[in-house]
């Protein structure tokens, strides 16, 4: 336990690092911005270190299902992160495109501590203030930002994964409900997909790494390739219930949907009487610079209208950290079959969570904010290109939309993605891969011009390091 004295006494350090704005720490990581030749390298906590100290105190009482790097993350403001060593990153990752508004954003600390002296949970046998105000605004905003044009109910749930299982189920239902003898109950998703580790998600998440470990998978699942059209005859039949896609997939790799794939799965589901989910867990909830991906400008095809989901999924940035998760349903095909006593959740459409995703869903409805993720994102690709024409055998191809970005690195960098996201960490700045060889950049909507271009010089540095090693 003395561990524990230990780091507990340098918490506080890590805090009045924030509050200092020219503290020599932070000058230290500045000064890593000016150019790849000044570059200032620390090293992961060593062996030795009250950090790794800290990890190994704790390491046998934690089910080992995660690898991670030595630093503990203490503090958090705005699109920094202190770990307990005192230093400084700059966090391209936002918690995995959550932290939409930042860290430990004022207004959002301000609710919580609200809400936590009002009402944390009374279970769903009663109502609460805030779950059905949350709802109602999620639908209409929906509707207004152009998104899913049938939106009219909302499941809450806590997580993603919750808010897919909620889909497949509500699919499912539907399908018994237009062929009672359940023979229309398949599910289709798509390779590179990635929809949640539970097993109902788990089902529609055709990668090997995460299934075969706890196959067999459950019945009922197939799997097709994004962006193929052709197949879709065969692969969507009168046995299909629903068809779950990401408009842009995050973990796969950034692949972003063709509006003419989106379009002729609605097509096609509306031929056989299909249910379509849009998951837009990591690329929704003004990601791209709009509401939904799937109301994007990009996401309009030449001739006819863009596609709309029967049942949209949205968690992540919908909580900025707290957890939650929301199923929306159609009011034309999906929520006529939803009973009383289909689904359920304890902590669900809890007041805490609910009013807290409900104050985040309106400000980043905001078109200023809007405006300037797009902004935002045109600095970032065009960094990007620079990079891809000063290290053209590096990076191959630029992918994305708004901020949820992807590198692709070349065939013979890409086993060395993961040595970039470690080289980009010892110089300051956090980000994650995604797919084969790809760095994926979803940062804070709330970055500003200045530090997005920090970002592009430290990975710069990063490119350099690595390409030389």
């Amino acid at each position: 336990m003395s561990f524990v004295r230990v780091a507990s006494r340098r918490l506080p350090l890590a805090k009045r690092v924030v509050s200092a704005v020219e503290s020599p720490l932070q000058r230290r990581y500045l000064s890593a911005t000016s150019g790849a030749q000044n570059a200032v390298i620390t090293p992961d906590p060593a062996a030795d270190s009250v950090s790794v100290a800290f990890v190994n105190e704790r390491a046998p009482y934690l089910v080992p299902t995660y690898v991670r790097p030595n630093p503990i993350m203490v503090k958090g403001q705005g699109c920094y992160l202190w770990d307990m060593e005192n230093r400084r990153y700059l966090d391209l990752t936002a918690g995995i495109a959550v932290n939409s508004l930042g860290h430990c954003d004022p207004e959002i600390a301000k609710i919580i501590a609200e809400q936590a002296e009002t009402l944390l949970h009374a279970s769903n046998l009663y109502h609460n203030a805030w779950v059905g105000a949350l709802s109602q605004d999620l639908i209409t905003l929906t509707r207004e930002s152009g998104g899913m044009r049938d939106a009219a109910q909302v499941f809450i749930s806590n997580s993603g994964t919750e808010a897919n299982e909620a889909a497949i189920k509500f699919a499912r239902k539907t399908g018994r409900a237009r062929d009672p003898s359940g023979a229309k109950h398949e599910v289709v998703s798509f390779q590179n997909s990635f929809h949640g580790r539970t097993m109902g998600a788990l089902s529609a998440t055709p990668n090997p790494k995460y299934q075969t470990p706890f196959s067999p998978m459950l019945p009922g699942f197939k799997y097709g390739t994004y962006n193929d059209i052709p197949q879709l005859q065969e692969l969507v039949t009168e046995k299909t219930c629903g068809v779950i896609v990401e408009p842009i997939q995050g973990e796969g790799g950034v692949n972003v949907a063709t509006p003419e794939f989106l379009s002729a799965l609605r097509k096609r589901c509306d031929e056989v009487g299909a249910v379509l989910i849009f998951d837009e867990i990591q690329c929704g909830l003004s990601r791209t610079g709009s509401f939904w991906a799937h109301s994007h400008p990009s996401f309009a095809p030449a001739s006819g209208e863009a596609a709309h989901p029967d049942i949209l999924t949205t968690a992540k940035a919908l909580g900025n950290g707290i957890p939650i998760g929301a199923t929306l349903v159609s009011g034309k095909t999906v929520a006529d079959n939803i009973k009383a006593g289909d689904h359920g959740t304890t902590f669900g459409g809890n007041p805490l969570a609910c009013r807290v995703a409900h104050h985040i869903i309106h400000r980043l409805a905001s078109p200023e904010l809007q405006k300037s993720v797009q902004e935002k994102s045109e600095l970032l690709v065009s960094g990007f290109k620079d990079l891809q024409k000063k290290y053209p055998n590096l990076v191959s191809e630029v992918r994305g939309r708004g901020l949820i970005l992807g590198l692709q690195l070349s065939g013979a960098f890409a086993p060395k993605a993961s040595e970039i996201v470690t080289a980009a960490r010892e110089r300051g700045m956090l980000i994650i891969t995604a797919g084969d060889g790809c760095l994926r950049f979803v940062p804070p909507l709330t970055i500003t011009a200045e530090q997005l271009k920090t970002g592009l010089k430290t990975l710069e540095q990063a490119f350099e390091a690595v390409s030389k090693a």
